[in-house]
């Protein structure tokens, strides 16, 4: 028997009349940024992951898990160790009560929950706004759902929210907003205002939220994280959504867990039991015990990467770049438009060829993007590459204002 041709394959999926449900999705950038950085052997400061070392009692925490014997299922909504050391962390941080076998999901990563949120919470004829620059994910899961994605922008260079504008956007069939605080790619957090008017439009329109908090820790300058899970009215109908991975310095973990109450818990459960339903448990366990003999954890990440942010802002001086301020999240956005005109995606490439350095047009982020000359930069990398990666951006864009490269 041979195997099937790409050629036959096609045919068949012809024959059958295969649509796809995602006419417009493609490889995602990152996919593809990365792919190249790899293939020209550039320093990727595109994707969004740690390149250094995680803390090592992590990785021997979940070994003896697995030693242990904690290699099966473990409960649809996580294990109730980790939910509970989970409830624990949000009461100090966020003041009030979390229940962890009505309130708390644990998930394959914060991708997962918001995609099983979003199946709970919206169907066919239902309206769901964004906010561009958005992360990628969510219109894919909107569309899934049957409902319709809303983008409503936020202008750069400060990203911050127009509630005039938003309440505009509103019609009767608007069902879910999602917010994404700290936001990525733009780098701006929620003030305490954002959260007052976010929760009257709620109130007035009788929407649902889903908050992207997977930052949650990492916000510079002094600044303090205004989550929905602190504001009475907003916990009552949102869906907050975590991240291990960012707070572990391990993306690769895909621990995630959600936060809503219990009659939406119920609702995303129902769709999370039949998406992932269970997520590794030795992963769970290593996490819990981490996290209860390192109550503190997470508390040192501000001071952390605004070392980085620093660091790098100052590597990158005297060179013509323009640095919009990062108030949060892992990354530091670059305004090029004093360095080169060329379009955003052709200037990615540039930098990838000329310079060997991966960043991410903000464009990509936006349904229909502004003129725009911003990159987004990761800093969520060891020193040494923030110094490597800074030195090849500034002397590619010396060697274009001497003129030697176009």
């Amino acid at each position: 028997m041979s195997a099937t041709s790409p050629d036959s394959a096609t045919s068949v999926a012809d024959r059958v009349g295969l649509r796809s449900k995602l006419p417009r999705v493609g490889t995602t950038i990152f996919t593809v940024i990365s792919r190249r950085a790899q293939e020209l052997g550039a320093i990727n400061l595109g994707q969004g992951f740690p390149d250094y070392e995680i803390d090592l009692r992590l990785p021997g925490l979940i070994y003896e898990a697995m030693r242990a014997g904690h290699n099966q299922y473990a409960p649809m909504p996580g294990l109730r160790e980790l939910r509970e050391v989970i409830a624990a962390r949000l009461s100090r941080r966020y003041g009030g009560s979390f229940d962890p076998e009505r309130e708390i999901t644990v998930t394959l990563g914060a991708t997962e929950a918001i995609y099983s949120a979003v199946q709970a919470l919206v169907g066919t004829g239902d309206e769901v706004i964004v906010f561009d620059p958005a992360y990628d994910s969510y219109e894919p899961a909107i569309e899934l759902a049957g409902a319709h994605c809303v983008h409503v922008p936020l202008e750069p260079p400060h990203f911050r929210y127009d509630w005039q504008r938003i309440a505009t956007a509103c019609t009767a069939r608007t069902r879910l907003m999602i917010v994404n605080s700290p936001h990525n790619p733009g780098c701006s957090c929620l003030r305490a205002e954002d959260l007052a008017a976010l929760a009257e439009l709620a109130r007035a329109r009788d929407l649902l939220v889903i908050a992207d908090e997977v930052y949650e820790y990492i916000l510079f300058d002094g600044r303090r994280h205004h989550s929905v899970l602190s504001h009475a009215e907003l916990r009552e109908r949102s869906v907050a959504v975590y991240s291990f991975g960012k707070t572990l310095h391990a993306t690769g973990l895909r621990v995630g867990y959600a936060v809503a109450p219990p009659a939406l818990t119920v609702e995303l459960r129902k769709v999370h039991q039949f998406n992932t339903f269970a997520i590794a448990t030795a992963l769970q366990w290593g996490i819990a015990r981490y996290l209860a003999q390192r109550p503190q954890t997470g508390e040192e990440l501000p001071a952390f990467f605004t070392a980085k942010r620093d660091r790098f802002i100052a590597a990158l001086e005297g060179a013509d770049w323009s640095l919009p301020p990062s108030e949060g999240s892992f990354f530091q956005l670059i305004d090029y438009r004093a360095v080169s005109q060329a379009p955003d995606l052709e200037f990615v490439e540039q930098l990838l060829s000329g310079a060997g350095v991966a960043l991410i047009p903000v464009s990509v982020f936006y349904r229909e993007p502004p003129p725009m000359t911003l990159l987004r930069a990761c800093i969520a990398k060891r020193d040494a590459t923030l110094d490597a990666g800074a030195a090849r951006l500034n002397d590619y864009a010396h060697a274009l204002r001497r003129g030697n490269r176009t």
